[in-house]
């Protein structure tokens, strides 16, 4: 089995619902998207309601990858910079791969699936984002390409008195 992607699909109820799904189960199955467990749909749904705003007013794409069976498995957005001096890289946001579906290879194929979108946006030399320290998504982002370009102690608060990295990690596309 494989995903199958999909840049800019139609944004029907039922791709909301699969997006709004995967964001809660990959939140509470520890997945560093946003939240952190226990979270429910409610919970993610204003920022899921956020960055479909986005993509409606054209500042995001949206890349989402449908397991055999047509649910949502995977998903990245893709925003652009508005600096006007740095529209040369855009932002990759909320990359998830659902977590019955993870250690298949899923997670790089989404990465490679979204290099080739952002590949074919007109201007567009290199990828960012972010992670939190602590769950090794520095060395799965490193092994697909990226490097380590910056680091912030400590800027992420999980709990109380309990902290992680801000890591920024860059691929270059050109």
């Amino acid at each position: 089995m494989s995903l199958t992607f999909t840049l800019d699909p139609a944004v029907t109820p039922e791709l909301r619902d699969g997006l709004l799904d995967l964001w809660a189960d990959v939140t509470n199955a520890g997945g560093a998207v946003g939240f952190v467990a226990p979270a429910t749909r409610e919970d993610i749904r204003p920022e899921l309601v956020r960055s479909l705003a986005r993509l409606a007013q054209g500042h995001s794409r949206l890349l989402v990858g449908h397991d055999d069976e047509g649910r949502v498995a995977a998903t990245a957005f893709l925003t652009f910079n508005t600096h006007r001096l740095m529209g040369h890289w855009l932002w990759l946001y909320t990359v998830m791969v659902h977590p019955k579906h993870q250690g298949r290879g899923y997670g790089r194929d989404l990465l490679a699936a979204a290099a080739e979108a952002a590949r074919g946006i007109d201007g567009i030399d290199a990828i960012r984002l972010g992670c939190r320290s602590g769950l090794g998504l520095e060395r799965f982002y490193t092994s697909c390409g990226y490097r380590e370009v910056g680091r912030v102690p400590d800027a992420i608060r999980v709990a109380p008195d309990e902290y992680r990295d801000d890591v920024t990690m860059l691929l270059t596309l050109r």
